[in-house]
């Protein structure tokens, strides 16, 4: 025991107990040191997951200590199993050319064994705790908290400024993930995120995942137009042994942060992220949006919206306008739509202003029911009145297709205000998906099934319009305004051939035939001279008041002039 002594394990326990309330402890220094005073030439620890593990020698290996000179034939080997069943091995090998250990030294060298395996324990613990903190389970890469650790530690020191911080998601991954499978699409997730982090060069550049196929991603403003490049899309290998490659891209909300806009904590920095992203999702020539003041100000005045819109329903700020459709055989109102229009603090707020904002979330679907119960009500009271009444066409939504008890819902609202079903149009745009396609074939036949009429809104604009009509049975079709000539502008042969075919194909099908938006004189004889049945536009009549409406229904007839 002439090279050590137990004042000299003493201090050493007294370090390796200092590095334990530490995340990242450096145990090497004290190792190294009681290493050298008991001739240790090599100290070096195997980790098996389990028994079954370590008899197939698939292990996770770490030297803590090497010198030049080892004598590999001599050494003492220390076998220890955790509480869940972890195996950890221990080799200790002794210094070549050095005298052998006495039973004192070997003790000792006991000792620092059992101290390691401590400390791996606890090591190894932290370690799990991190990864399980900062890490995504499925793609062990960076998670949200870690994004914002990183963000909250540039800030605190002040080195934010000279990064650019970015929000993405993976454009069209469901369509991946069908035509390569989800195995190999979670694959090209991971790749592509590592293929973004190659041109990272700093540790304090990170990119995590958000969660689904959303990502969040700090990067110096050196290396941004790189990762930019990489956002426009790249080509990636799925199957290695064909060499088979797909196109992976993403949408991008990208806020440079230079300090204009006061900065206060990370959340604000994904705060801006997620308010660019929102507006490159609406774009369709780019891939990317740059947050600025101006995007700051209208996510401020669409914040107020959203919050405002409770009050606004309990209120019954939202009024039912009413936009009269015109038979073309004798130029009287045969119907209308409900069009709503939002009196706040005295003013009118235009539709645009609050309906897209609405639709980024469920509050549209109140919006919608609403409506209908108010155009319910109206049509009650003009029964009662013994006034004449016309059917009303109502807008839904594509949002309530989630909603599994929507048919429930609408009936619902309709009887309890004891309104003929015959009143009573619903309005639906087309869909973007085979799910929504089939909700809305099955609502549409429970509507029509319960004597409520079916209409197809904006038709035309869509992708899958003519299957739309060749699937579903509705009862009338709304030809989009895009069909018909605007004034002053020379008609479009091709477009006047398609407007022709689209009356003809719905009135063949036994569909009523609807064209919105007509403003002009022209584009009512066009129309008539396709055998249009039903008109509704600017050039009869705006959206009126219910009142004004009302004055409107009796006996009323309009002139072409």
């Amino acid at each position: 025991m002439s090279n050590v002594s137990y004042g000299d394990l003493k201090d050493f326990l007294i370090e390796m107990e200092a590095v334990y309330d530490t995340l990242f402890g450096d145990v090497e220094a004290p190792v190294s040191e009681i290493c050298t005073k008991l001739r240790i030439g090599r100290l070096d620890v195997r980790f098996y997951d389990n028994p079954e593990k370590e008899k197939s020698g698939e292990c996770e290996k770490r030297v803590f200590y090497q010198s030049p000179d080892c004598d590999m034939e001599n050494f003492i080997c220390e076998r220890r199993v955790t509480n869940i069943s972890n195996v950890v091995v221990y080799t200790v090998y002794k210094l070549k050319n050095s005298p052998d250990w006495d039973n004192d030294e070997k003790e000792c060298i006991k000792l620092v064994i059992t101290m390691l395996f401590v400390f791996n324990g606890r090591s190894r613990l932290m370690d799990l705790s991190y990864r399980l903190s900062f890490y995504d389970p499925d793609l062990d890469i960076h998670n949200l908290k870690a994004f914002m650790r990183k963000s909250g530690e540039l800030l605190a020191s002040g080195k934010i400024f000279g990064y650019t911080a970015i929000y993405l998601n993976l454009k069209r991954f469901s369509v991946v993930n069908l035509q390569i499978g989800r195995e190999n699409g979670t694959r090209m997730m991971k790749r592509y995120i590592e293929y973004i982090s190659s041109f990272m060069d700093s540790d304090d550049e990170i990119a995590a995942r958000i969660g689904g196929d959303n990502f969040a991603v700090l990067v110096k403003n050196e290396n941004l137009n790189s990762i930019i490049e990489a956002i426009n899309g790249t080509y990636l290998i799925y199957d290695d042994s064909t060499g088979d490659r797909i196109f992976i891209s993403a949408t991008a909300g990208i806020y440079e942060i230079d300090g204009k806009i006061p900065l206060h904590s990370p959340t604000d920095i994904m705060d801006r992220i997620s308010i660019a992203f929102s507006a490159a999702k609406n774009r369709t020539k780019h891939n990317t949006a740059y947050f600025d003041e101006v995007m700051m100000n209208r996510s401020r005045k669409e914040l107020h919206i959203s919050s405002a819109f409770r009050n606004a329903v309990n209120n019954e700020e939202f009024l039912v306008y009413y936009q009269p459709k015109v038979s073309m055989e004798n130029y009287k109102i045969c119907g209308a739509e409900a069009l709503c229009r939002w009196k706040h603090q005295g003013k009118l707020v235009p539709p645009s202003d609050f309906i897209p904002i609405l639709e980024r979330g469920m509050e549209i679907c109140h919006l919608d029911f609403y409506m209908l119960d108010h155009v319910c009500r109206d049509i009650r009271k003009w029964l009662d009145a013994g006034k004449k009444v016309v059917k009303i066409s109502v807008n839904l939504s594509r949002r309530h297709l989630s909603n599994v008890s929507l048919l429930h819902d609408i009936l619902e609202t309709i009887d309890k205000n004891n309104v003929p079903h015959e009143y009573i149009e619903l309005e639906l745009t087309e869909t973007t998906t085979d799910v929504e396609f089939n909700v809305l074939k099955e609502l549409i036949s429970g509507l029509q099934a319960a004597g409520i009429s079916t209409s197809v809104d904006d038709f035309g604009v869509g992708y899958s319009s003519l299957t739309l009509i060749k699937d579903i049975s509705w009862d009338v079709l709304k030809i989009d305004k895009s069909f018909l000539p605007e004034a002053g502008e020379k008609y479009d042969r091709k477009k006047k051939i398609m407007l022709r075919h689209v009356v003809a194909i719905a009135q063949e099908i036994g569909l009523e035939c609807v064209a919105e938006g007509v403003e002009t004189k022209e584009q009512v004889e066009l129309l008539k001279s396709d055998c249009c049945n039903i008109v509704q536009g600017f050039y009869f009549d705006k959206p009126l008041p219910a009142d004004e409406f009302e004055k409107r229904l009796n006996n009323y007839q309009y002139f072409v002039i």
